[in-house]
């Protein structure tokens, strides 16, 4: 049974009590289906024995929050945290710094990688979840029992959880390994921040001309401000298709973006002539903008060999593959070699995974000679 808090006065007696709790578990819900932002509705938290359930839209002082959940002296235990860190930021301006992620740490003790909350919990606690609530209205009042129910398990197990999974850091000797990659999921959350170069991810922006490349930068920088301006979702205004097919076409006149396919004439006619000036602007900026191609075949064959020795080396240390390398990190590898200006990713060199993908890596690489 949770204790609802909808006032000031509950809030900051709360976070007094909790002050000096070491283990705070810790859950978002929100909703993002038609805004730019995710719009939060409600945070649970608990200490191992109480839940207490913390109504955002009844409250406007967060300040004994943010006190509590930045303290040094306070660990929060999350499931798949990125998207709440990214929540609490945004929207009541909080930024916890000593977390302990469970997804992470079931990923790095090999029982699964990107593990979801309900499978964890079913595999180290034998429990099963109902989790059909997970895409209602959770900014309608007052909520429903399922709502309730729903939101009170998102931390009911989060401290067992923690403690199971702390003693296999340990006993794996891991827990370096886990730091590493707490640390690297924030700066995933601050990427997510600043989109400068979204349009690098844009699919088949690397066959784009210099002066096509630059105008989609331009055009994507353009859509996140007004997106973020206006919180409304970036697909609104225009798919990325949409914003790669104007790029390759450079138009000049309106009549023109009709022919830009799936692109609605509604949007055509709200942002046509606002889509043309920025063309327009891009073509005085510096074409600087880059975009890595595809690998060549015979670099794709070594690519092939390094992931295959990598799968070999993960079940050796009995960790998930996607652990030691993802498939951007190893292109971008391969094209440094390509170029002459052999390279590691940070992540690769700095931390516990080099011993493996490098020696993985530079094995492959040889041959190439």
């Amino acid at each position: 049974m949770s204790t609802w808090i909808n006032n000031n006065n509950q809030l900051s007696s709360l976070c007094n009590q909790l002050s000096d709790c070491e283990l705070i578990a810790l859950d978002t819900e929100f909703i993002r289906t038609d805004t730019f932002y995710p719009k939060i509705a409600l945070i649970q938290l608990s200490d191992g024995e109480s839940i207490w359930l913390v109504d955002v839209l009844a409250i406007d002082d967060f300040s004994p929050l943010k006190n509590l959940l930045e303290s040094p002296d306070n660990t929060l235990i999350f499931h798949a945290c990125a998207e709440d860190l990214e929540v609490l930021d945004h929207s009541v301006n909080i930024q916890p710094t000593h977390i302990f992620d469970t997804q992470i740490a079931a990923g790095i003790v090999n029982i699964g990688y990107s593990m979801g909350y309900a499978r964890l919990v079913d595999s180290l606690l034998d429990i099963q979840l109902d989790k059909q609530e997970t895409r209602s209205n959770w900014l309608a009042r007052p909520l429903t029992q399922k709502q309730i129910d729903y939101a009170e398990v998102d931390v009911l197990h989060l401290h067992k959880l923690h403690g199971l999974l702390l003693k296999m850091l340990y006993k794996q000797n891991r827990l370096q390994w886990f730091d590493e990659e707490t640390k690297g999921l924030f700066n995933v959350v601050d990427k997510r921040k600043n989109n400068q170069n979204y349009y690098t991810r844009i699919k088949g922006a690397w066959r784009l001309d210099a002066q096509s490349l630059t105008a989609l930068r331009h055009l994507c920088q353009w859509r996140d401000s007004h997106a973020r301006d206006k919180d409304i979702p970036k697909s609104r205004i225009a798919k990325d298709s949409v914003l790669l097919e104007i790029a390759e076409q450079m138009p000049k006149y309106r009549h023109q973006l009709h022919s830009v396919r799936d692109w609605h004439p509604v949007s055509i006619r709200r942002y046509g002539d606002i889509i043309l000036k920025e063309v327009l602007l891009s073509l005085n900026q510096t074409q600087d903008a880059w975009v890595p191609r595809p690998i060549s075949s015979s670099l794709n064959n070594t690519f092939k060999k390094i992931r295959k020795s990598l799968v070999k080396i993960a079940e050796e240390q009995k960790i998930p593959q996607e652990f030691l390398s993802n498939k951007r990190e190893l292109e971008d590898i391969l094209r440094s070699v390509e170029q002459g200006n052999y390279q590691l990713p940070d992540r690769i060199k700095q931390g516990w995974r080099q011993q493996w993908v490098q020696s993985a890596v530079e094995s492959e690489i040889s041959k190439l000679n």
